[in-house]
């Protein structure tokens, strides 16, 4: 099957280099504008221009499909012209209008981080994980109009693990989209054929990270704090300020765990409690029960350990 590909990040990466391990080949790839990162702040490409690059696969970075009408006419010409089959899109990060979703043969197919219809729009995996759900998947979904809204052709649950957070379960499910997406792609007539509409009545809206959200409320309960600590994980990171010898400090909290019931109850809601004879970090949440900081950074410094951050206050 002749394909185009469009993605991004290192979760679509993975896709790609199964794509270009199968039978089925690349022809283009669409990927976003290089972005500027780093403390250089030195343009940079994505990973999967990187991996088009060793491959040299022809690259387009369109800032946009949707309002770029030359962007689009080349598209369309590099289809006839290639006779392309499908678009794979795997987090590519910009909007397809419905122009392009219809000018291959077999339409474009998507790799979504989530079992649809939970979870549509930008954030699944960190969502999921807030939510405290026990499982999620990869759903390959012809796509449409609507914001994930289209037919599923094939899904695979994956279990969410107490000790995933956003990066771990992305990788994961990185792993498990590009296994399907082979699959779909080597039986895609039938599938489409055969393919689940989604049911509305179970929809749900993962909204995109806010770094306003990361600042933790330690009125809410401990579990609740934890979920949201490893969902933001390893983005935007989830901040906390307390004061440290009179100091006030802000820290990012990389990661906690729930901590023993014999804690200090004494210990004011959101409080740092500092035990230096076990080398702890924990604090009391609304619920009466408390966190265990295991994974701290401050403003400018590296992460550490709880026992790292504990002997550099000495």
């Amino acid at each position: 099957m002749n394909i185009i590909f469009a993605g991004t990040p290192d979760f679509a990466a993975v896709a790609l280099q199964n794509l270009l391990n199968s039978q089925h080949k690349i022809f283009a790839v669409y990927t976003q504008p290089d972005r500027k990162s780093g403390r250089g702040m030195k343009l940079q490409a994505s990973p999967v221009k990187s991996l088009a690059m060793q491959h040299n696969l022809p690259i387009f970075q369109p800032i946009s499909l949707r309002n770029d009408e030359i962007a689009q006419r080349e598209l369309f010409a590099f289809i006839e012209q290639h006779k392309i089959d499908v678009m794979v899109v795997a987090a590519y990060g910009l909007l397809l209008p419905s122009s392009v979703l219809q000018a291959f043969p077999l339409g474009c197919v998507n790799i979504h981080a989530s079992l649809l219809p939970k979870w549509r729009g930008a954030a699944p995996i960190a969502r999921s994980i807030e939510n405290g759900d026990s499982e999620t998947g990869i759903s390959i979904m012809q796509m449409a109009a609507g914001l994930d809204t289209g037919d599923v052709l094939l899904s695979e649950s994956l279990a969410i693990l107490p000790d995933d957070n956003a990066e771990i379960l992305t990788q994961k499910l990185a792993v498990l989209g590009g296994d399907l997406i082979v699959k779909a792609l080597d039986n895609l007539p039938n599938l489409q054929k055969n393919a689940i509409k989604q049911d509305e009545k179970f929809a749900s809206y993962a909204h995109k990270l806010e770094k306003s959200e990361a600042v933790i409320n330690w009125e809410n309960s401990a579990a609740s704090i934890l979920r949201k600590i490893k969902a933001f994980n390893p983005f935007p990171a989830t901040t906390a300020e307390f004061s440290v010898k009179e100091k006030s400090i802000t820290l990012k909290i990389w990661d906690a765990e729930l901590a023993d019931a014999n804690a200090n109850t004494n210990t004011a809601v959101g409080e740092l409690l500092i035990d230096k004879a076990t080398k702890t970090l924990s604090v009391r949440c609304g619920d009466g029960n408390y966190l265990s900081l295991k994974v701290v950074q401050k403003a400018g410094s590296k992460k550490v350990s709880a026992k790292e951050f504990i002997s550099g206050l000495n």
